[in-house]
């Protein structure tokens, strides 16, 4: 049994540094759609924990109505975000990805009302400006995926008073982008945009898929609310 489960991970390692080399946009998006179906499966044998953490973030923190609250998920992939934070009581999502087999399996959860394609990075986020009482991505902000200066349409999209809650690792594939992303988190705050409510370091994050690294990889886990 132990052999099987190790073989698993293997392969899962494989599919995720098949991702790593994709370098054009056309590339990335047709690899997520080829890896929709078996997505949950592969990053359940990862132990990937961002979309519960940042569900828990979100939950131990927002003081509205939940069954009255709109969720803008970001990068919503699969809907993996929209199941943690249903089970916490909210009830409204609109969803993003710039993935069609994604945004397919996102589809046929039913939690969502509203699903648009859009390439984060390259293209506006389709939706109202000022208008989510939670805006979340989970997973997305990291070297290679989408860029940091997409940071500012999510604070965008939140209404006054709103929380936007964000995550990212902390390997050391992703040094660089998480350093330059604390940097423009920081930076808006010291415009007055948002003001951090939590920046939570977690140890156990996911398992690594790198060669040189193992075990458990870090992450983080940011929540801001607009001014």
């Amino acid at each position: 049994m132990m052999s099987e489960v190790t073989n698993t991970y293997e392969k899962v390692k494989a599919v995720i540094l098949a991702a790593h080399k994709s370098s054009t946009t056309r590339e990335k998006v047709n690899f997520y759609n080829s890896w929709a179906q078996n997505y949950d499966q592969d990053v359940a044998v990862l132990d990937y924990r961002a979309p519960c953490m940042a569900a828990n973030s979100i939950s131990l923190h927002f003081k509205g109505d939940r069954d009255a609250a709109v969720v803008l998920d970001v990068a919503c992939g699969t809907g993996m975000v929209a199941k943690e934070m249903n089970t916490l009581g909210f009830k409204h999502f609109v969803g993003i990805d710039g993935s069609e087999g994604m945004l397919e399996l996102a589809r046929s959860c039913g939690l969502y009302q509203e699903l648009k394609q859009s390439l984060l990075g390259e293209e506006p986020i389709p939706v109202q400006s000022g208008h989510f009482d939670v805006v979340v991505i989970a997973g997305a902000l990291s070297v290679g995926q989408v860029p940091v200066r997409v940071v500012r349409d999510l604070c965008s999209c939140a209404k006054s008073g709103g929380y936007v809650c964000m995550t990212t690792r902390s390997n050391a594939d992703n040094v660089e982008y998480k350093s330059a992303l604390d940097g423009e988190l920081e930076q808006m705050e010291r415009e007055g945009l948002w003001t951090c409510v939590e920046a939570t370091e977690v140890e156990e994050w996911e398992r690594a898929v790198s060669e040189k690294e193992h075990g458990y990889i870090r992450g983080a886990v940011y929540l801001y609310q607009k001014l």
